[in-house]
């Protein structure tokens, strides 16, 4: 074997240049497929002997196909290898494994029993994944000079066994597709014709129809006919009188094979195929017929990232040219409609602004749930109707009017401001007086009210407005409590007679209690709104500019470089 060496040109160099100018994006599927194709060109040994890929979907008898040319069971018929590794088989002078484990450790036994234990599929058919190569040799005249047959994963199973067949592909000096004639050519197989060969310059394709001898004679002629119109797309690159459409029947051969039976043999279709292979073998295992095919593959390539340049290219020109085109009417169209826009969410915000002050109005509060206030006040449910009642009502206006600064935000690009957020007053104390001077005190509730209160009762926007605001209401609060506390004895109202809450005393100061909360709730909820509208209107009422044309001479200075790359890679691909 010669000495290793990779297929490193002044084309492949300028593959290299094109590729990053275009700054490939490697989250793009067909980019980064093109990325990991350059990547195997660039690192791929020329001088590793001539390679014969076996390939097909899952389950079409690629392994019986190898075992039947070598005459032998040198690959076990239901092992897919998958994500680690391809099964290369190569000369020995006895029929042997070797595995390679990602540690380094490397296995060898006679036979392929060792196969059996460590490169077997797991129920979900994916390989051990501590497994990263499998090697079988065999005694083959096939295999003389060098030569390595490649077992290649299913390409209908996982997307690792599909990213190692794509690799290997590419690397592979004649490829043999098997076909199982009972479903010839699959959307997945045309597909795999175009991109995985015919686009990658792969054009010594020998194709094999297996599982005819199921069909009926007249069956068996269709398919045949059918698989010669496609066989003709890859002719181009094979020697006169080799053709490159072959019938198989993998089992019968194999067990021809290993009976010695000569005459079953020759009626499975294996004798022509095994013919055509050691004419092609003598004929491209030459340093110059190899040379020859890496070439192929770097023109292939070359195409593609030519297409992708010119395509890069015209964008930039598209870009330039819109820009260029941006003319004085069409800014003031543009400005035109940024004008109208802000119109429309001045006034959206105006109106819904002005649902939300009217709202929080102290005397439409009380019109509005006075009489549900203190019905939860004297049912102790005043918490509950905080959150179904009020807040139900509240959040509506909030959002309308958060709605309209969040779309000015978008139209100008703003940053959004802190959110309307509120926080309610805690819960109305209730304190009666009677004339046997008892005394009853309804007190503030754990929960929402006093987890506002300890919070920072009122309405928390951020900035100093509403953090002087914050402050005074706290002071508010603490004042009206010692003026209710001061020499009065709080008493449990649970414990107490329930009947004098039905008093006009005890009525008036349920009254009295709610229209205090709305009050505060008002007070305080007034001056976070003004806050909020102070910075709402600095975005929405922001100064409209005409829009400036975009500096194009990058651009232009980017398309210079493309043109200019693209001329080299035309001349270059016309010269190789």
């Amino acid at each position: 074997m010669q000495t290793p060496s990779t297929p490193n040109t002044p084309l492949l160099d300028l593959l290299h240049q094109a590729a990053t100018a275009l700054s490939l994006n490697a989250e793009d599927l067909s980019q980064q497929a093109l990325l990991q194709d350059l990547e195997t060109l660039t690192n791929a040994d020329i001088s590793s002997g001539y390679r014969i890929a076996v390939f097909g979907p899952f389950n079409f008898g690629k392994s019986t196909l190898l075992n039947a040319l070598l005459g032998t069971k040198a690959l076990p018929m239901d092992l897919i290898p998958t994500t680690g590794a391809a099964i290369s088989v190569s000369c020995g002078s006895v029929l042997r494994s070797r595995i390679t484990l990602a540690s380094g450790e490397v296995l060898e036994a006679d036979g392929i029993e060792l196969l059996e234990q460590h490169a077997r599929l797991d129920d979900e058919r994916r390989m051990n994944d501590n497994v990263i190569a499998v090697e079988v040799q065999c005694p083959h005249a096939l295999l003389k000079n060098d030569v390595i047959f490649l077992d290649l994963p299913g390409t209908d199973d996982q997307d690792a066994q599909e990213k190692l067949v794509r690799e290997q592909l590419l690397t592979a000096d004649l490829v043999i597709q098997v076909l199982d004639g009972r479903k010839l050519m699959t959307l997945g197989e045309r597909e795999h014709l175009r991109d995985w060969l015919q686009d990658r310059g792969i054009e010594t394709v020998l194709f094999t129809v297996n599982f005819l001898n199921l069909l009926e004679p007249t069956e068996q002629k269709q398919v045949m006919n059918r698989m010669r119109f496609v066989a003709e797309s890859f002719r181009s690159a094979l020697p006169g009188g080799i053709s490159n459409l072959y019938r198989v029947d993998a089992l019968p051969a194999l067990r021809a094979q290993l009976k010695g039976d000569a005459a079953a043999l020759q009626t499975t279709g294996l004798p022509a195929l095994a013919t055509a292979l050691e004419t092609l073998i003598q004929q491209q295992e030459s340093p110059e017929a190899q040379a020859a095919t890496w070439r192929s593959r770097q023109q292939a390539l070359g195409k593609k990232l030519q297409v992708a340049v010119q395509q890069k290219a015209a964008n930039l020109t598209q870009e330039i040219e819109a820009a260029e085109n941006n003319a004085d009417s069409k800014d003031a169209k543009r400005f035109a409609i940024q004008q109208k826009a802000q119109c429309l969410i001045q006034e959206g915000f105006g109106q819904e602004m002005s649902a939300l002050k009217t709202w929080i109005n102290p005397n439409k509060l009380m019109a509005r749930y006075e009489l549900e206030a203190i019905d939860a006040l004297r049912r102790f449910e005043f918490e509950t109707w905080i959150v179904q009642g009020l807040q139900a009502d509240l959040e509506p206006l909030q959002r309308n009017v958060t709605d309209w600064v969040a779309k000015a935000c978008t139209f100008f690009d703003g940053n959004i401001p802190s959110d309307l957020r509120l926080i309610f007053p805690a819960e109305p104390a209730v304190d009666v007086q009677s004339n046997n001077s008892n005394s009853r005190r309804i007190p503030r509730p754990s929960g929402l009210g006093s987890t506002a209160a300890s919070a920072g009762v009122g309405w928390m926007l951020g900035g100093p407005i509403g953090a002087v605001m914050v402050g005074g209401t706290n002071l508010l609060l603490n004042s009206l409590t010692d003026v209710l506390g001061t020499g009065r004895r709080l008493v449990n109202p649970v414990a107490s007679n329930r009947n004098r809450a039905t008093t006009p005393d005890f009525e008036a100061q349920y009254a009295q209690a709610v229209r205090r909360y709305f009050q505060q709730m008002s007070s305080v909820g007034m001056a976070a709104i003004a806050d909020y509208e102070y910075r709402a209107l600095e975005i929405i009422n922001r100064p409209l500019n005409q829009v400036q044309p975009p500096d194009t001479e990058p651009q232009k200075q980017e398309r210079q470089r493309l043109e200019a790359l693209l001329e080299q890679l035309c001349q270059r691909l016309e010269a190789a």
